[in-house]
């Protein structure tokens, strides 16, 4: 777990704030829920046979012996606010999006932190291929506002109810004549997760499923004309896209349409932001029978492949220089009227001597300075120095915030 400081923020805020807009502009608002939910809500959605599930949630009794979890993703609480706060009784399409921390203990590595921080989307309401496709083309747009271009997308559909279950079967058999040659993992769960095993990072994993089952293979004819519409959209909006037949992502609630935004920049933690179709998990959580789609980005990993290229802090417009008391007294009044009109003003508090205190506002990058002594408290006016050309001019300390205003 990281703090997150001055000098680093600025990068997270941008992250943040671009989402905002982009987002916005698709119809989307947003949501906050709790950091703690009742565990039953992650095992109910998220699957008891999962890795997240099985090894990975914080969870604890309260002083009650209510069993609470630090949430480990942010659609299951979504979701569980939505049918809880009847949102689809306020219209019958849903558009959210979340920020924030999430918690699970799994092993540190690069790109992954046991508090970890979301951007996420969901839509609910709608069935219709074109949603896919549109979530898709915001989650595109939005790494392209971020000035990240070294990630691809990967979709794959993981069918529904109807034609899993055999494709499910037929992949548990081929997994059985292969047991000795998988992972402990995948021999523990091949029988209960079995897609799973297709995601498996093991490289004997990997070799011993080289040939597996895919399921685009066992399609029904909905889930079949359902990618290809997703397929044909994409192409429309021209999204590159690859399809990658063994993804199939971490979770239980996921159904038709799958995808990943990946890179070759963080090893083996590839994905920087994964979703998908979850068309049963309103209603399994005991909501209206609605279908779904979403997605979640990885921050940290958003950060590291921003790199060097940080976002440059706010800085000063004004560093007030003040000598001797009363000037001292004067400039904290300017310095406190600024700040109120939204100047972003600074000033020495320790009485120090003019040299230092240029130095200060040299370390802040400030855009202007100040010097007021005596003699400026006499005049009233003082001389207004641009830091970037060593420039000045004379101004009224009255009219100090009408001149910072039309500055460039």
């Amino acid at each position: 777990m990281n703090d997150i400081l001055p000098g680093e923020i600025e990068t997270w805020q941008f992250l943040e704030t671009t989402a905002r807009q982009v987002f916005g502009a698709y119809g989307f608002s947003e949501i906050r829920t709790p950091a703690v939910e009742k565990t039953e809500l992650f095992c109910r959605s998220i699957g008891e046979t999962t890795d997240i599930v099985e090894k990975e949630m914080y969870t604890f009794d309260d002083k009650s012996s209510n069993s609470l979890t630090l949430r480990p993703e942010g659609t299951a609480p979504v979701m569980r606010s939505f049918i809880q706060n009847k949102l689809h009784t306020l219209d019958p399409v849903s558009k959210l999006y979340y920020t924030g921390p999430m918690f699970r203990y799994e092993r540190p590595q690069k790109g992954r932190y046991r508090q970890f921080h979301q951007i996420g989307a969901e839509v609910l309401g709608v069935e219709d291929a074109k949603i896919d496709a549109q979530v898709l083309a915001m989650l595109h747009q939005y790494f392209q506002e971020i000035g990240i271009q070294s990630v691809s997308l990967q979709v794959n559909s993981l069918g529904c109810p109807e034609c899993r279950p055999a494709y499910r079967q037929q992949l548990i058999d081929y997994l059985e004549e292969r047991l000795d040659r998988l992972c402990d993992d995948c021999k523990r769960r091949y029988q209960t997760n079995p897609l799973r095993v297709l995601d498996c990072k093991v490289a004997g994993c990997k070799e011993a499923t080289v040939d597996a089952p895919a399921m685009l293979e066992h399609l029904c004819n909905g889930c079949d004309e359902h990618f290809t519409t997703v397929k044909r959209h994409l192409n429309a909006l021209e999204i590159p896209f690859a399809v990658n037949s063994r993804m199939v992502r971490g979770l239980d609630y996921y159904v038709r349409t799958t995808f990943e935004m990946v890179t070759d920049q963080l090893g083996s933690q590839n994905a920087v932001a994964a979703g998908g179709r979850y068309d049963g998990l309103v209603e399994s959580l005991g909501g209206p029978a609605l279908p779904g789609i979403g997605f979640a980005i990885g921050v940290e990993r958003l950060v590291l492949m921003k790199g060097d290229e940080k976002v440059a802090p706010e800085v000063p417009k004004l560093f007030i220089a003040a000598l001797g008391a009363k000037a001292q007294d004067e400039a904290f009044l300017l310095m406190s009227r600024l700040q109120a009109a939204g100047v972003r003003a600074e000033m020495d508090y320790q009485g120090k001597s003019l040299k230092a205190q240029m130095r200060r506002a040299n370390k802040l990058n400030a855009e202007y300075t100040l010097i007021l002594g005596e003699d400026e408290l006499n005049a009233g006016c003082a001389q207004l120095k641009n830091m970037a050309d060593s420039s000045q001019q004379e101004v009224a300390l009255t009219q100090l915030a009408e001149v910072l205003a039309t500055a460039g």
